[in-house]
């Protein structure tokens, strides 16, 4: 994992789906959930997606708050 991508998980936003134009860092667990049962998307998306499930499964998503602009 590149630390930028902690970066880009509160910046990024999901671009398709039932939450599209929702930050990546901000999605639902179950729905990252969802993605890790049924495959993540190709590229950079799935990459996110995938290190966000790792996160929010750890119970870890309050790492992100430090990073999130003002």
């Amino acid at each position: 994992m590149n630390p930028e991508d902690l970066l880009k998980l509160v910046r990024v936003r999901m671009p398709f789906g039932k939450y599209e134009g929702r930050l990546i860092a901000d999605l639902p667990g179950p729905y990252l959930a969802w993605f890790a049962r049924e495959g993540f998307p190709a590229g950079e998306i799935g990459r996110l997606l995938a290190l966000m499930h790792e996160i929010d499964h750890n119970g870890l998503s309050g790492l992100l708050d430090p990073l999130r602009r003002p």
